[in-house]
């Protein structure tokens, strides 16, 4: 079975500092992948070149067996690479629907990229993929700022498997969480499993 992704040999330093030595990895599709180790260790730097935060100084990444650059967060998502942080790139002042599609809001109409936003399908789609994640929200229009930690991650892990990920990231989904907090998003991470979607 070819792995979902691989890296082979990544170096990278920072101003001198060998932050990661050699690194070789391989995770197969459907697999729910631990990464631990001291502070440190490397574990933030390899999470930033997969996400496109940080590139590589040597060595390379591999996606489904094809040699891939990943320059950007554009070029993660491009290829289906979804992180999500510990303080996740949500805007608390914005409705969940919003934020679900933040960055990528579909238009009714649009003239050289400009245009008025598709709120019902953003609304709709909403519902549909929380209800995926086994998620119970009052409304896709509450604020994103009223929910609990864990209700965050989960709107998280909906938007990103919307979007169809094939590998996701998740950054210490449970760090400062409350131990039912913690639960619910370790389901969220089984429920990723269990609909084939690969996890680190």
């Amino acid at each position: 079975m070819t792995p979902i992704i691989s890296v082979r040999n990544l170096h990278k330093w920072y101003s001198g500092v060998h932050a990661l030595k050699g690194v070789s990895l391989d995770v197969m599709p459907g697999e729910a992948l631990g990464l631990v180790g001291d502070n440190g260790a490397g574990k933030s730097t390899l999470i930033n070149i997969l996400s496109g935060l940080h590139q590589q100084n040597e060595g390379e990444i591999l996606l489904e067996g094809k040699a891939v650059e990943i320059r950007n967060p554009k070029d993660a998502m491009g290829l289906g690479i979804e992180t999500i942080y510990q303080y996740n790139s949500m805007v608390p002042i914005m409705s969940i629907s919003r934020n679900m599609f933040i960055g990528r809001e579909p238009l009714r109409w649009s003239i050289g990229g400009l245009g008025i936003l598709d709120e019902r399908k953003m609304r709709e789609d909403s519902i549909a993929a929380i209800a995926n994640v086994d998620l119970h929200l009052r409304s896709p229009d509450a604020l994103v700022g009223e929910l609990s930690g864990g209700q965050r991650q989960g709107v998280a892990i909906a938007r990103a498997m919307h979007f169809k990920s094939k590998l996701m990231i998740l950054d210490e989904p449970t760090n400062h969480l409350s131990v039912k907090e913690t639960a619910k998003v370790i389901g969220f991470v089984k429920s990723l499993k269990a609909q084939g979607v690969t996890s680190i």
